[in-house]
C-alpha cells in the first residue's frame, strides 16, 4: 500500500473518532496507530492528523508504561495538579483591586439588578491597568468583569429630560469622600424614605407558598382604612452592612428624617463608632432630606449637636435616587422579605423588616416612631443663619457640613 493511501485511511479514522477524544486519549490513539503501521507510522500519523511527532512519542511512552504496569489505575487528570500557566489575578494579587477602583466610581445601571455595567471599554481598562504596572489583555479584563458581576448592556430609552452636567463628577466626589471617611474609621450611612405602605388586609405584591387553591384573601380595593399608613425611613451603615428603619405614622418631614438618624445612632451606631468625630450622610436630592430644604439643614443642626460631631452630607444628583446604596442593599431585600404578606398591623411591619437577612450578613432593626411631625413649617432667615453650615468647594449645594452648636 502506498504512503498516500495509508495517510488517507488514518485521516478518515481520525475524523470519525476525534470528537470523543480528550488530550490524553488523542495522543495514545495516535501512538497506537503509529505502532500498527510499523516503520514510518509516526510520520504517517502526524501528516494525517496534524499531531506533533513529539506528542505521538509521549503517547508511545504512556502505552509502554501501561504494558509494564497493567494493574495500575489510569489517572483521571489530564495534567499534573498545579500545572499550566497561572491566571493573571493569581500572579498579580493587586489586579482585581486595581480594576475595581477603575470601574466602581463610573458604574452605570440599575443597582437592584444582580448585573451592573460600566461605560469603559475592556481595551481602555486594559491599557490603564498596564500603565499602572498591571500588564493584562482586554480578554482577561472582560473575564474579570464577568466574574465580578458586570455585563455589556445596550442603551434603553427609559427616562425623560437631560442629565445634570456634573452628574458623573458628583458620583466620583461621593465615592472619594466615602472612601476617605472609611479609611479614617468614621461612620458612613445612606438614608432614604421607603415607599409609604397602607396598614391593613391589602394586597402586597409577590407570592409565597400556600396550599394549592387556597390563596390568602385580602381587600378588593386599596382604600386607606383605620390602620392608616406607615412611612419607613431607613438608615444603612455602609461599612457594617447594618440598617435601621424608623416606621413613622405621621408625615415624612426633615425632622422625622433627623430623628430616624438619631435613633439609629442610639440603637446601633454608637457601639461601633466610639470616639467618632464626624459622620457622612449620603442622601437623595429630594424628599424630606432635600438639598434645597431649609428645614433639613435646621434639623441637621439639632442632630449634629445631639451627636456631638459634625454631620457631612453628600446628595445624589436629581433623578439618580436608585444609585443610593440603601435602595439596593437594604430596601430591595425588605421588599423581598415581606412579599405576598399583607401588612395588617404595625407589629407585623416591624417584625417583617427586622427579620430581613441576606447571605452577605445584612442585619436590620426597626422601631415604631409615634411622634408627630407637622408639615408647612417655615424657617425664618434668623433661624437659618444660626445653622453652622459650611459648603464644600465642589457643589456647595450638594456637599456641605453642619457643625454642632457651641
Amino acid at each position: 500500500m502506498r504512503d498516500e493511501e495509508k495517510i488517507e485511511q488514518i485521516k478518515t479514522r481520525y475524523l470519525v473518532i476525534s470528537p470523543v477524544l480528550d488530550e490524553r486519549s488523542r495522543r495514545q490513539w495516535a501512538a497506537a496507530e503509529a505502532l500498527a503501521h510499523g516503520y514510518g507510522g509516526r510520520r504517517h500519523v502526524s501528516l494525517a492528523t496534524g499531531i506533533s511527532p513529539n506528542t505521538i512519542s509521549k503517547g508511545l511512552e504512556e502505552l509502554k508504561k501501561r504494558q509494564r504496569h497493567p494493574d495500575r489505575d489510569i489517572p483521571t487528570r489530564l495534567r499534573r495538579k498545579g500545572g499550566g500557566r497561572k491566571r493573571s489575578e493569581t500572579r498579580d494579587c493587586g489586579l482585581r483591586g486595581a480594576l475595581e477602583q477603575l470601574v466602581a466610581p463610573a458604574t452605570r445601571g440599575d443597582p437592584e439588578s444582580p448585573l451592573c455595567w460600566t461605560s469603559k471599554s475592556t481595551g481602555r481598562l486594559a491599557g490603564e491597568l498596564t500603565r499602572q504596572k498591571h500588564p493584562v489583555c482586554a480578554r482577561t479584563v472582560a473575564r474579570l468583569l464577568r466574574d465580578a458581576g458586570y455585563s455589556l448592556q445596550a442603551n434603553c430609552k427609559a427616562r425623560e429630560g437631560s442629565e445634570h452636567p456634573d452628574r458623573d463628577a458628583q458620583f466620583e466626589y461621593i465615592n472619594a469622600t466615602a472612601l476617605r471617611f472609611m479609611r479614617e474609621g468614621q461612620p458612613v450611612i445612606s438614608v432614604d424614605t421607603k415607599k409609604k405602605e397602607l396598614v391593613g388586609a391589602f394586597k402586597n405584591n409577590g407570592r409565597e407558598w400556600r396550599p394549592k387553591g387556597k390563596p390568602l384573601e385580602v381587600n378588593v380595593h386599596d382604600f386607606m382604612g383605620p390602620g392608616g399608613k406607615v412611612i419607613p425611613y431607613g438608615v444603612y451603615d455602609v461599612v457594617k452592612n447594618e440598617g435601621w428603619v424608623s416606621v413613622g405614622i405621621d408625615h415624612d418631614t426633615s425632622e422625622f428624617a433627623a430623628q430616624a438618624i438619631w435613633r439609629w445612632w442610639l440603637k446601633m451606631g454608637r457601639r461601633h463608632y466610639k470616639g467618632a468625630g464626624k459622620i457622612l450622610i449620603m442622601a437623595d436630592a429630594g424628599g424630606s432630606n432635600a438639598s434645597r430644604t431649609r428645614l433639613w439643614k435646621v434639623a441637621l443642626q439639632g442632630l449634629a449637636t445631639r451627636l456631638g460631631m459634625s454631620a457631612h452630607v453628600c446628595h445624589f444628583p436629581p433623578g439618580t435616587s436608585k444609585w443610593n446604596k440603601i435602595e439596593h442593599r437594604m430596601f430591595s431585600h425588605i421588599t423581598q422579605s415581606w412579599r405576598g404578606q399583607p401588612l395588617v398591623s404595625h407589629e407585623v411591619i416591624i417584625n417583617l423588616i427586622a427579620s430581613t437577612t441576606t447571605r452577605t450578613g445584612l442585619k436590620i432593626k426597626a422601631g415604631l416612631d409615634e411622634g408627630r411631625y407637622p408639615t408647612g413649617i417655615k424657617v425664618s432667615d434668623e433661624a437659618f443663619e444660626s445653622v453652622r453650615l459650611r459648603g464644600k468647594k465642589f457643589h456647595a449645594d450638594w456637599n456641605y457640613s453642619v457643625s454642632p452648636s457651641l
